[in-house]
């Protein structure tokens, strides 16, 4: 009598590979043979243990599971040399092996499968899922079915259906027809209306050079840096900044969810990321959580600041080691993390604004209070700042002790609110001007764009030549005066860059 051999079983699964996913297969033969149940393929611990939540999750649905059979299981995640991480595996493997074992039959092709089981055979969010469904688009898979909670983020992309399942018996009820399940239909009140806790500039009493500066940095989203006395207001000024910051578009939105939904960060119900960033971590951070990477690599603070504000307090206080490691990101608008076998690029375009003390004490050079500390302190205390560091930074001010008339003035409400619609329109120039190309903002401008579009007068280029020859702005300093101008030009609606354009980014430029 022939032998009767069992075709193995084959569903479509992904793994996240820095920001992106990359198709994977989950393939699984169950042939006669000592009991057993393995998993190969780079699998990590997450997705070995997952063989005891798949036996009771089947289990809960009256199925025979892998253990309850006289028979062996192997598992097969393909390509094999890709790592496979996290618990998004589950629904998958208990999927290829009910078909493998023939107690479901249903069509697998062009359909994706994400979901981590609990014992009950309930389906846990994963996350990525928002990567996962642009991988769909890419491959031409039509439809992702993962849990519930994560089709309202998968709805994103309108060229997939986003199947919302609860558990096991809810997926294979839905896939051998017994049960209709509409995709989820993404709509204006999934996308929220961003965040409304921002600080309004208008709390900031007095520091109207300050507020200007904000408002320049905001319009062609450059760097900028603040130093002065503790007390000046320079953390509440660079925490209000997002508050006249425009929202981010429909593109700029999924780039930012993207990255929130990789690391886990998305809040419970929120499907779109559509408010701009606000990131501030601590002087104690290390170089990995500032910049990524990690065992398994996950985004740093540069790249969930991506399109938005990093906000490094007490500047000096970071160690020199972090502070150097920004210099590439500040340039490139990424940051490329290597490993013995890997490397992973995340995005990093984020406006840098940092905040320091003169010293250690925080009254070196203050008219009114005696500084405490020793000339090697406040030599060392400056160190730290690193002249090609600096280099890349647009706008430096100085923020001056309140006085008291100004303390106690009336506060201008909505004040935030007036700054964002100057920043709107200076925006929308930037977008009509770089229409057709990768550049959103000023500050993204190369060579030949600040060739083209920073065009100056005469009085202007002799001005510029004192500073460059006299050794005061570097070649690179120039070119960013130049961008900063153009952004100040784009605030007055100016097509042209005036001579007073230059001469104000000059004076927010030069820190002596």
């Amino acid at each position: 009598m022939p032998r009767v051999f069992n075709m193995p079983s084959k569903v479509y699964s992904g793994s996240i590979v820095g920001l992106d996913a990359k198709l994977v297969e989950v393939e699984i033969d169950v042939s006669q043979g000592l009991r057993s149940f393995s998993i190969v393929g780079l699998p990590d611990k997450a997705v070995e243990e997952s063989k005891e939540r798949i036996e009771a999750a089947i289990k809960s649905t009256k199925l025979l599971s892998p253990q309850s059979r006289t028979s062996r299981v192997l598992v097969n995640l393909a390509p094999a040399d890709l790592k496979k991480e996290g618990s998004l595996y589950d629904l998958p493997i208990a999927l290829a092996f009910l078909i493998a074992s023939k107690q479901t039959k249903f069509d697998s092709e062009n359909k994706m499968f994400l979901g981590e089981l609990s014992l009950d055979g309930k389906l846990r969010p994963v996350k990525g899922a928002l990567s996962f469904t642009l991988l769909c688009k890419e491959k031409g898979i039509k439809e992702i079915i993962l849990p519930r909670q994560n089709a309202k983020e998968a709805s994103l992309i309108k060229e997939v259906r986003a199947i919302g399942v609860e558990s096991i018996s809810d997926t294979l009820a839905y896939l051998e027809n017994r049960k209709s399940i509409e995709p989820h239909i993404a709509n204006e009140n999934d996308f929220g209306q961003g965040s409304d806790d921002f600080i309004d500039i208008g709390w900031v009493k007095g520091q109207e050079y300050a507020k200007r500066a904000l408002e320049i940095t905001a319009a062609g989203s450059h760097n900028l840096f603040f130093f002065g006395p503790p007390g000046g207001g320079k953390s509440l000024l660079a925490k209000s900044l997002p508050s006249v910051l425009p929202k981010l578009n429909f593109e700029e939105s999924l780039e930012v969810t993207k990255i929130y939904s990789v690391a886990g960060l998305l809040k419970e119900g929120q499907t779109l990321v559509n408010f701009r960033p606000f990131r501030a971590p601590h002087h104690i951070s290390s170089e990995v959580a500032l910049m990524g990477g990690g065992s398994p690599p996950r985004p740093g603070e540069i790249t969930l600041a991506h399109r938005g504000v990093l906000f490094l307090d007490e500047f000096p206080e970071f160690h020199r080691d972090v502070l150097e490691s920004l210099r590439q990101p500040i340039e490139e608008g990424k940051i490329t993390v290597s490993r013995a076998k890997s490397a992973f690029t995340y995005p990093a375009r984020f406006m840098l604004v940092g905040a320091s003390n003169p010293c250690p004490c925080g009254f070196f050079g203050s008219p009114d209070k005696n500084c405490t500390c020793s000339p090697s302190q406040v030599s060392m205390y400056k160190r730290k700042l690193s002249g090609p560091l600096m280099d890349r930074v647009d706008l430096f001010l100085e923020v001056p002790a309140v006085k008291y008339e100004k303390l106690v003035s009336d506060s201008s409400e909505n004040q935030s609110q007036l700054i964002r619609q100057k920043i709107e329109n200076a925006r929308k120039m930037q977008e009509q001007r770089f229409k057709g190309t990768k550049i959103l903002v000023n500050s993204e401008m190369n060579i030949p764009e600040i060739k083209k579009f920073c065009q100056h007068d005469f009085n202007s280029q002799n001005l510029l030549k004192k500073y460059v020859d006299s050794g005061k702005l570097s070649a690179r300093g120039y070119h960013r005066v130049l961008k900063v101008a153009r952004s100040i030009a784009d605030l007055e609606q100016s097509e042209g860059i005036k001579y007073e354009h230059i001469a104000e980014a000059l004076m927010y430029r030069l820190k002596d």
